[in-house]
């Protein structure tokens, strides 16, 4: 079966001395892939992938079940997104700089969600309904998904 090679790796030079590191994951038996760039239009709410308990549970439904990887990045040079991130009661959002990334490892029970500022780290229950993307600027923004599941 397919194997997924993840890497990610920071350089930096700092007085004459490099520092950093790489990092490699990889993931097997991966049978399905979505990748897309989708423009987002500014001043809008853009919903860029939709989970479901299965596939056909719903139109254009992505398995959360078999979702071992996802990646969100924001390809423009200059203009921010911010990602809303939905389970079944709960949302968080991050905001994607320029050429930045935001990487999830599943779609099942991936999120908790709490009201202070003082997390329990309580076991993940909430499941992964959709992704969500608005540009901060008055500039539509491409973004690019990738999710790979088994």
């Amino acid at each position: 079966m397919p194997t997924l090679t993840t890497t990610i790796t920071e350089t930096v030079a700092i007085n004459g001395q490099q520092r950093g590191s790489t990092n490699v994951l990889t993931i097997a038996d991966i049978v399905d892939t979505l990748e897309r760039t989708i423009t987002c239009a500014h001043s809008q709410i853009t919903t860029i992938a939709e989970f479901n308990s299965s596939n056909h549970a719903a139109e254009s439904a992505i398995d959360r079940d078999n979702v071992k990887y996802i990646r969100v990045s924001n390809l423009s040079d200059s203009q921010e997104a911010v990602l809303g991130v939905i389970s079944g009661s709960t949302n968080y959002q991050v905001r994607l700089t320029p050429g930045g990334s935001h990487i999830l490892l599943g779609g099942a029970d991936v999120a908790t969600a709490e009201a202070d500022a003082d997390p329990s780290m309580a076991s993940m229950t909430d499941d992964l309904v959709a992704l969500e993307i608005k540009p901060v600027s008055s500039t539509n923004t491409q973004i690019e998904l990738f999710v790979a599941s088994i």
